[in-house]
């Protein structure tokens, strides 16, 4: 079969070549054929959700199966009865896409012709646009990270950024414009906190004296603030306090608080040493985001957004959506709802987080014109945005309904659970040069890289290491909590990255020696060849799933699949020996497209696969 030739599916319609690969999978190809065929034997109708098409399984002849059962009520005949018929039906139109059948236990198998597969091959092996969607005109903003400025970014941070840029990437490969966006959480009592740890403790220090990076630095008087007023808390204790009062009267706290109060008043001094360490934090931030590879189209920050909804308070009162207590503070009742009141406003008229969130929604639907906004966030905010729903919601804001949550499971350590105060979490920073270390040591081990230059080394140890900690913060589902465990993902035989990264670089490698030939693949199939193409095929069904789950897991548990699979294929079968010429140039392109395939559903995770390894 040519490039150009047209495939004719029971006479009902004619489909290009490009469109039955591109936008159509195999399986949807084939519900298709049947339900032209159930209608023309039976003459009823069925959609798709009448019956179910699966792989055929390895110990029966065929490559995929029509479950019949569910037939048998409607037309009352037999399962194999029905298997009969539709399966002589489709092996006999015109160009039809089956070459044989068989019924088993009232089971349909068919056997697609040996040409669809090399079309397949002789179209996609080398278009790194394969498995992408056309633009569909929807535009969607994805916010994440959304970091404090008092302290650098941490474990948790990191499967946010992954989450958040890879869940990007994916609805970009599915046709949507997408906006990458951070919300800065740069004011408010903690922030203050490190400010007056460091007028105490610091003795003038900076970044710059210290040798420190800047987000480190900031984030050790975080700690020294806590540390300090849990000393001062215990003395006060010790002087007949109540924990209560003495946690509320320590003089480190009353001290932050006035600063706070300094900073709303826009004290010129507090104001300036709140500009020069949120500077020192962000020179870090963007250090850190950098070696990471997490980026953003808009940054906003709590400091210019804080004061917004103020105004959709009031006309939510005008509407009665809101309520206004004696003391002056602004309320809405979410009983009836299944939660509880929910403030809005202070009774001294100031915002409050869900205030400036529903502000700042608005502000982005206002700016962008977008049809979802997709927020990363931990689980352990599932309230507070099922809040901000609600209100919005109950506002009738345009974008209401389009307010979408993705929330995820936290992420530890096998020590335990990370906390910031205490100077226990793992910081970002830190966890990488680890990975880089950990990637160093098992490539050595290998012994294939004797011939790469320092530089090269360097950035193989990078590509692994990184590449090894975002596969395994992304391979699990993001609903579910999950433990992060840095050697065991660096293993180069297991569920990781690094294995799919060294089975694409050994398909370099063979690539490199041999080249494939321009003409009409050609030959019998074999099942191990068979099978790589039958995940081939499945990649752009794989990113469709993955955006209506927005689950990057989908990939990363695909492209494993992929890896073992060609892995499986290649240790029974030659390439650059095989049988004859049609054989290799067959494998050849197999090997192309498998190493297409890995390499554009890495990026998607936001992995580099190396050239060699």
């Amino acid at each position: 079969m040519t490039h150009n030739q047209i495939i004719k599916l029971d006479n009902y319609q004619i489909i290009t070549l490009s469109i039955y690969l591109c936008a159509m999978s195999i399986v949807s190809v084939i519900q298709k054929a049947v339900i032209k065929s159930l209608h023309s034997i039976y003459s009823q109708d069925f959609t798709e959700k009448d019956f179910q098409i699966n792989q055929t399984k390895s110990e029966f002849e065929g490559d995929y199966t029509v479950v019949l059962f569910s037939l048998v009520k409607s037309l009352k005949t037999s399962p194999d009865a029905i298997g009969n018929e539709l399966g002589n039906h489709l092996i006999s139109q015109e160009n039809s896409l089956f070459v044989a059948f068989n019924i088993i236990k009232g089971f349909l198998n068919l056997t697609v012709k040996d040409e669809y597969w090399f079309t397949l091959l002789e179209k996609n092996h080398n278009d790194i646009c394969f498995g992408k969607h056309p633009m569909n005109g929807k535009k969607v903003m994805v916010e994440y990270s959304s970091p404090n400025t008092n302290k650098p970014l941490h474990l948790g941070h990191l499967r946010n950024n992954f989450l958040g840029w890879s869940v990007a990437e994916i609805l970009k490969a599915n046709g949507y414009e997408v906006l990458k966006s951070c919300i800065v959480n740069d004011r408010g009592i903690h922030i203050c906190k490190s400010m007056i740890a460091w007028q105490l403790f610091a003795n003038g220090a900076t970044p710059q004296t210290t040798n420190q990076k800047g987000d480190h630095f900031v984030g050790d008087y975080y700690v020294k603030f806590n540390d300090e007023y849990k000393k001062q808390v215990s003395e006060l204790k010790d002087g007949g306090m109540s924990e209560a009062e003495a946690e509320k009267n320590a003089p480190i706290m009353l001290q932050t608080q006035q600063m706070l109060q300094d900073w709303e008043a826009g004290n010129p001094e507090v104001m300036d040493l709140w500009k020069k360490m949120n500077g020192w934090v962000y020179e870090g931030f963007d250090i850190t985001y950098k070696s990471i590879g997490s980026d953003f189209d808009k940054t906003y920050y709590e400091s210019n957004t804080y004061l917004l909804g103020k105004d959709i308070v009031q006309e939510g009162l005008e509407k009665n959506v809101f309520f206004r207590k004696p003391d002056g503070s602004v309320w809405i009742d979410l009983t009836a709802d299944g939660l509880d009141e929910k403030l809005v406003l202070r009774k001294d008229g100031t915002s409050v987080y869900i205030t400036q969130d529903i502000g700042l929604a608005k502000q982005k639907y206002e700016q962008y014109k977008i049809d979802q906004s997709i927020y990363v966030i931990g689980d352990e905010q599932n309230y507070h945005m099922k809040v901000l729903k609600l209100i919005a919601q109950k506002l009738g804001l345009p974008y209401a309904d389009d307010i979408y949550h993705l929330s995820y499971g936290m992420v530890e350590l096998p020590t335990g659970k990370m906390k910031s105060r205490e100077g226990t979490v793992v910081d970002a920073d830190d966890l990488v040069d680890e990975m880089k270390a950990t990637a160093r040591q098992h490539t050595e081990a290998l012994g294939k890289v004797k011939d790469f230059t320092a530089g090269e080394l360097d950035s193989l140890y990078d590509t692994i290491g990184l590449g090894a900690m975002k596969f395994y913060l992304l391979r699990v589902d993001p609903k579910k909590k999950m433990i992060f465990n840095p050697e065991e993902s660096i293993d180069f035989h297991g569920f990781t990255g690094p294995f799919i990264q060294y089975t694409y670089a050994r398909i370099k490698s063979i690539l490199r020696k041999e080249t494939t030939e321009r003409k009409p693949l050609s030959g019998a199939l074999l099942p191990l060849e068979k099978q790589v193409l039958y995940v081939l095929e499945q990649f752009p069904s794989i990113i469709k799933d993955a955006a209506q789950e927005l689950n990057p897991s989908v990939i990363a548990n695909y492209l494993f699949l992929l890896a073992k699979t060609y892995n499986s294929f290649y240790t029974e079968h030659s390439v650059a020996n095989a049988e004859n010429i049609e054989k290799k140039n067959l494998r050849l392109h197999l090997s192309v497209m498998t190493s297409v395939v890995l390499k554009n559903g890495m990026q998607l995770l936001g992995i580099n696969v190396p050239e060699r390894m």
